[in-house]
């Protein structure tokens, strides 16, 4: 193999590695009314 196929292939598994691991975080986050919280302060001025 050429050194440039092996460069090729180790930047598809750094990448796909990539995507499993962030897929695997938790990344689920409370909601958060923050529209809500700008009307009540425009409001209240």
């Amino acid at each position: 193999m050429s050194r440039f196929s092996l460069l090729l292939i180790l930047i598809l598994v750094v990448i796909v590695g990539g995507i499993i691991l962030l897929g695997t975080v938790n990344t689920e986050v409370a909601p958060v009314r923050v529209e809500k919280a700008m009307l009540n302060e425009a409001s209240a001025s």
